[in-house]
C-alpha cells in the first residue's frame, strides 16, 4: 500500500475521536505515511467544530491533500469542515461509502464516527479512501455545483 500514500494526510479529532485518532496514525506511520496531527491531543474535552474547522483550513490552504476527521458520531466534524469553500468532506462508515465518496464526489476528507466504528473498519475506510480516485466524467459538473 506504500505507493498508494504518497498524499500528505492531516488528522483531526475532539475528544470522543482522540483515541480511533491515535490508532490510525499509528497505523499510517507504520505504513510510511506523511502525516500531520492537528490534535487533540488527550482525552480533555474540547469542540469538534474547531477541530473540523482546522482541517478545512489545512485542505484549503493546500497544506494537506486529504484529511481524516473524527468526532463521536463523525456528525459535527464532518459539518464544520464542509463550511470550509473547497472541502468535501464524507462521513463514511463501511469502505463502499469510503469508495464512493473519492469516486464520484471527489471527497478531500474521510469523517469518521469514533463511537459507531470499529477500528479495523475504520482503518478498512482509510486503506480504500487513500487509494481510489475522483473518476472525473458525468460527476465533474456535480462536485462544481456543490462549491
Amino acid at each position: 500500500m506504500q505507493d498508494n500514500l504518497s498524499h500528505k494526510i492531516g488528522l483531526a479529532a475532539d475528544h470522543a475521536g482522540f483515541e480511533l485518532k491515535e490508532k490510525i496514525k499509528l497505523y499510517l506511520f507504520n505504513e510510511k505515511a506523511d502525516v500531520i496531527d492537528l490534535g487533540t491531543d488527550s482525552l480533555s474535552s474540547v469542540d469538534y467544530p474547531d477541530y473540523g474547522k482546522l482541517i478545512g483550513e489545512e485542505i484549503k490552504s493546500k497544506k494537506i491533500d486529504l484529511g481524516i476527521a473524527i468526532c463521536g458520531s463523525g456528525i459535527g466534524i464532518s459539518i464544520a469542515a464542509n463550511k470550509i469553500k473547497g472541502v468535501r468532506a464524507a462521513l463514511c462508515n463501511n469502505i463502499e461509502m469510503a469508495k464512493l465518496a473519492r469516486n464520484h464526489n471527489d471527497a478531500n476528507v474521510l469523517a469518521l464516527g469514533a463511537r459507531l466504528i470499529s477500528t479495523e473498519d475504520a482503518i478498512n475506510c482509510i486503506k480504500v479512501f487513500l487509494l481510489e480516485k475522483f473518476e472525473g466524467g458525468r460527476h465533474i459538473n456535480r462536485v462544481k455545483k456543490i462549491g
